[in-house]
């Protein structure tokens, strides 16, 4: 059981040293080009001349300008430099860089022109196709209208031709007098 007791007196012992304190030189915080690390924002300013206020109609604002930050900062994630030896990239807004160009890419955009000059022309003939079509689909209705009107004529012109020719099918007499036509037969 002594031996327990001993195990806090080490604890001790071994604290009651002093630490050394090693100063190290440190470096320079880094210069207020942090353009390696974040981007700077943008701000833009606008002039604007008199105007009226559009919440209340009674207030007029003079010409004054209007500072609007366009795009906040952000950071930099291009890899900087790795040794020494490499100088660092200058910092550059993905969003103005013009997009990479290559034998791939070009093929596939003059094999897109290609298409697009193709299904124009297919268009400019379905067009046409499509004009011819709706030419003859109004002569089609054209002459539907004037069939109906001749079998209308022709169904009236059959009607009379009946009615002339009398209840047998024989042609009625005709008569100059005004005697019904019963009373003039033998």
């Amino acid at each position: 059981m002594k031996t327990f007791y001993l195990i806090p007196l080490l604890f001790l012992s071994a604290c009651s040293t002093a630490p050394k304190l090693v100063l190290r030189p440190q470096q320079p915080p880094p210069a207020a080009d942090n353009s390696a690390v974040r981007y700077p924002e943008v701000v833009r300013a606008y002039h604007f001349g008199r105007y009226v206020d559009p919440n209340d109609d009674l207030v007029m604002h003079e010409q004054h300008v209007v500072y609007r930050v366009e795009e906040n900062t952000r950071w930099n994630f291009h890899p900087g430099p790795v040794g020494g030896n490499v100088p660092a990239l200058p910092a550059r807004d993905a969003a103005f860089v013009p997009a990479p160009v290559n034998d791939a890419i070009l093929a596939e955009v003059n094999s897109q022109k290609l298409a697009t000059v193709q299904i124009m022309l297919e268009a400019r003939t379905l067009s046409a196709a499509l004009a011819q079509f709706q030419s003859a689909l109004q002569q089609t209705r054209t002459n539907l209208q004037q069939t109906a009107a001749l079998r209308a004529t022709l169904s009236d012109m059959k009607q009379r031709l009946d009615a002339l020719e009398g209840p047998q099918g024989r042609p009625a007499s005709l008569s100059t007098t005004n005697e019904p036509a019963d009373a003039l037969s033998p």
